[in-house]
């Protein structure tokens, strides 16, 4: 699968995500910023994961039928022509990194998929059927990690 540059203005690559951006603090979607995707492609879809949850890999964003041509998403706002799939926690949209207290910095996985058509996700997809389904429909991606502790 090709490459997608994703950065993000809150944030490098591997490094703390401030608390700004977490369930407990004001809980605010940090703003990503990615390159162009391929030709052909239609939508873009955006996970934010934890694979270091206790329960297994915990979905804090699911974004699918994103524009192609936006570019990024600002501070805690929905990507153009995205719609906000249920996390983990239940709710629909951004919900930011909450890990057990003591627990070791967890690390947040934010992932940007290009591809060729609109991909049936259900709402609640887990991050596994995401995986799954980009693995075959994908054209290129993008990703960007980010640290956690309580």
């Amino acid at each position: 699968m090709a490459g997608i540059e994703l950065h993000s203005t809150a944030f490098n690559d591997r490094t703390p995500i401030p608390r700004r951006h977490a369930r407990d603090g004001d809980n605010v979607s940090p703003p990503l910023i990615w390159s162009p995707p391929p030709r052909g492609t239609s939508e873009l879809v955006l996970l934010c994961e934890d694979p270091d949850a206790p329960s297994g890999t915990f979905v804090h964003w699911l974004v699918t039928g994103i524009d192609p041509e936006s570019g990024g998403v600002a501070e805690g706002e929905v990507p153009d022509g995205g719609t906000q799939h249920r996390n983990d926690f239940g709710d629909h949209g951004w919900d930011g990194p909450q890990p057990p207290m003591g627990d070791r910095p967890h690390r947040y996985r934010f992932r940007l998929y290009a591809v060729p058509e609109p991909v049936p996700l259900p709402d609640a997809a887990t991050a596994e059927r995401v995986h799954r389904t980009m693995s075959q429909h994908g054209l290129a991606s993008g990703l960007l990690t980010g640290l956690h502790q309580r």
